[in-house]
């Protein structure tokens, strides 16, 4: 979302005197948003963005995943806390 894509319709805005704008109705379209629904704002770097609620979870998820494996967690944390105790084990047992 943060590339502009070139053959995706745009639009200049102005807000009015109470700081409301109108998105036209064909990037409402390209942005599939619907009547009613609910979006979450944000200003990002200097950007004013819309976001589905839905589509911001699935994407702080798959930025935290990728940030966990970049970081060297490439399973759970169930799965890395039970590596560790049975490392932990069997160091107990080999000095028994």
């Amino acid at each position: 979302m943060a590339d502009v894509q070139q053959d995706l319709p745009k639009a200049e805005l102005a807000a009015t005197s109470d700081g409301r704008v109108t998105i036209p109705a064909q990037v409402r379209r390209a942005a599939g948003i619907e009547p009613g629904q609910t979006l979450v704002v944000y200003v990002e770097r200097g950007r004013v963005v819309l976001e589905e609620r839905a589509h911001l979870l699935t994407r702080l998820q798959d930025e935290a995943i990728a940030a966990a494996q970049a970081a060297g967690h490439t399973d759970s944390a169930v799965a890395e806390l039970l590596a560790d105790r049975r490392a932990e084990a069997d160091r107990e047992q080999a000095d028994t």
